[in-house]
């Protein structure tokens, strides 16, 4: 049975819209999906240039202390825009555009705020720092994943201050927490988990 076609009702779309007579209203899958999340066939779609449009009317002149989050695209919580065909992250342009350019090319964007991984895009909360620097900021805003909160962590803080006081062989120790007999001289040694007290 040869498929029907009939061209989506959307403008510039040259989709099938065969579906109609199963309520679809004349729209293509795509734009039928759309209309049923959105209530817009055209919804859920960042218009072409708002982005670089909120970024110049909106973040370049923003004064305030607060923290102005990023509401377009994201990449691991940073905004991303696209500019002249190139994508950038929008905190470190930002910094480039109020700070100049950075130092040296290991130079990082840093956020005084912390809040740079959920897409903060403060300019006053901004400015150019190492990666030492910006990885010694995470461990004081407590956004550092070091220790419990890394996600393949075994241990406890408790557990490594527990590993130190213990007098007992490393293969004992290492059996008892689930971990390696080089791991437990490590932790002994603070080679690892030195941030612990």
């Amino acid at each position: 049975m040869a498929i029907k076609f009939k061209t989506c009702s959307v403008d510039g779309c040259n989709g099938n819209a065969h579906w109609e007579s199963r309520g679809r209203k004349g729209y293509c899958n795509a734009h039928y999906l759309r209309w049923m999340r959105h209530g817009n066939p055209l919804g859920g779609r960042t218009s072409l240039g708002e982005p670089l449009r909120y970024f110049n009317e909106i973040v370049l002149p923003y004064e305030g202390d607060e923290c102005l989050l990023w509401p377009f695209a994201k990449r691991s919580g940073y905004g991303q825009i696209t500019i002249d065909g190139k994508e950038h992250i929008v905190s470190r342009y930002l910094c480039q555009q109020v700070h100049g350019a950075p130092p040296s090319p290991i130079h990082e964007a840093s956020h005084s705020c912390g809040k740079g991984h959920i897409g903060c895009v403060t300019k006053a909360h901004l400015s150019w720092k190492t990666r030492s620097d910006n990885q010694m900021d995470r461990v004081e805003h407590g956004t550092s994943n070091r220790g419990e909160r890394c996600g393949s962590a075994k241990l406890t803080e408790v557990d490594v201050l527990a590993i130190r006081e213990d007098r007992s062989g490393q293969k004992e120790i290492a059996k008892k927490y689930g971990i390696s007999p080089a791991s437990v001289g490590m932790i002994k040694r603070r080679q690892r988990w030195a941030h612990v007290a």
